[in-house]
């Protein structure tokens, strides 16, 4: 029961994120204090926001739905957004410049998803 809820309740913020900024590209780039200087800039902040975001969430969904494939949706939350995590932890470290709450709020998200998808994993 564990497993599917979270599988289904990230599934769920992934869609609904990922809808939105499929919707409007501009979306993800103003809350992470980025701009689109060029109509690739919009299409990859479509693409990898919207699109991406939204396909996890699809995915997420559906192993939470169909018992054979929630562990492999444990472990593409485990890996993908862990990894996603780490990224983020690094960068921001790294960063010549003080990062903000949208970069503090992800991160305690993808760390708090990885960390329980590990301990479902593990169950």
């Amino acid at each position: 029961m564990f497993e599917k809820s979270l599988l289904g309740i990230s599934g769920l913020i992934f869609l609904a994120y990922g809808l939105a900024c499929f919707i409007n590209p501009e979306l993800p780039a103003a809350l992470a204090g980025l701009s689109i200087n060029s109509g690739d800039g919009f299409a990859e902040m479509g693409a990898m926001y919207g699109g991406l975001q939204f396909g996890v969430g699809v995915f997420c969904l559906v192993c939470a739905v169909i018992p054979v494939y929630t562990r492999a949706g444990l472990l593409l939350l485990l890996l993908a957004i862990g990894c996603l995590a780490a990224a983020r932890l690094v960068s921001a470290w790294d960063a010549d410049w003080m990062v903000g709450a949208y970069t503090w709020g992800a991160l305690a998200f993808e760390v708090l998803v990885s960390v329980l998808a590990a301990l479902a994993l593990k169950r």
